[in-house]
């Protein structure tokens, strides 16, 4: 197996041979390659092996694999991993992207063969994105949990646009052990080369390899998001101008001075100044660039300032 150099950003504009081209969303097998010659594992596992790009890697670089899949009767949710891994490379669908079961392969068949109807348990066909980022995680800490000791992740994700808003895997996936590298993956000939967009649409051109090392057996450090939503009011860092500044942006005509202290009364930029209503006022006054006083106590925001 011959030694590879990686780098933060990698790129394969010909993709190389493995697996079927016409499977939506397949990779290029020489990603797997590289990974293979520069960590150097003795085998490698995939639980998503769509098409198989990673066995036609792991032939290629003269190493064992382990594949497995929906379509052939592996779901990574419910089912349990026998392996102790070594090395895994997941490539996970991009939430609803591209759907798979009754897509890419007949659901008939694997129900008619295994059992189930993959449609149900399928990540792509998961509908709320908070859903498909929960099913998401689990897959990830079920086979991060089942690597050995010293073993490692490389999870292949993107970020998904829709109706403006992003929605990023990165952010959000989990990350369990050390995180050792990501990798900034260039995308080549995607169905979106041939889109015309408009606006403020910025269009995806990468993905990204994220490599986890498990360092130790039973005590891990993991970093995960936690959802939340928080009030302007309440940020310690937000500045007493940043603050007015909020209240009056939401307001459509001139309130007076005592519409101010209503909404900001009782939050905690209030609790910690035993003068707020005098810093209220100071805070108007010092900033005429951003607010103006339209009337004898009546206030509004100067929406034109820089």
């Amino acid at each position: 197996m011959n030694s590879r150099t990686l780098t933060s950003i990698v790129s394969y504009p010909e993709r190389g041979e493995g697996g079927n081209n016409r499977y939506r969303g397949n990779c290029s097998p020489k990603l797997i390659e590289d990974l293979i010659g520069f960590f150097k594992p003795l085998e490698i596992c995939d639980y998503m092996c769509g098409s198989g790009t990673t066995k036609a890697a792991a032939d290629k670089c003269g190493i064992k694999s382990r594949l497995y899949d929906l379509h052939s009767g592996f779901d990574i949710v419910n089912c349990e991993i026998q392996e102790r891994p070594e090395f895994i490379f997941w490539h996970p669908p991009y939430w609803d992207i591209i759907k798979y079961s009754d897509v890419m392969y007949k659901a008939s068949d694997v129900e008619s063969r295994y059992g189930y109807n993959p449609m149900q348990f399928d990540l792509s066909r998961i509908q709320n994105w908070e859903s498909f980022v929960e099913a998401m995680n689990y897959a990830m800490m079920k086979q991060f949990a089942s690597l050995e000791k010293g073993g490692r992740m490389a999870v292949l994700i993107g970020d998904i646009k829709k109706k403006g808003k992003l929605y990023s895997m990165l952010s959000e996936i989990v990350k369990p052990g050390s995180l050792e590298n990501i990798i900034i993956k260039t995308q080549h000939n995607c169905f979106s080369d041939n889109t015309t967009y408009s606006g403020s649409f910025i269009p995806i051109l990468h993905e990204y390899v994220m490599i986890v090392r498990k360092d130790n057996s039973l005590i891990i450090p993991v970093i995960a998001v936690k959802q939340s939503v928080t009030d302007m009011r309440d940020i310690k860092e937000a500045s007493w101008k940043d603050v007015i500044a909020s209240v009056l942006e939401e307001c459509n005509a001139d309130v007076p001075l005592s519409y101010l202290y209503e909404q900001i009364e009782n939050h905690e930029k209030t609790k910690s100044n035993k003068w707020w209503k005098e810093k209220i006022r100071q805070t108007l006054q010092c900033n005429p660039a951003h607010f103006l006083h339209t009337g004898r106590g009546m206030w509004k925001l100067n929406r034109s300032a820089a």
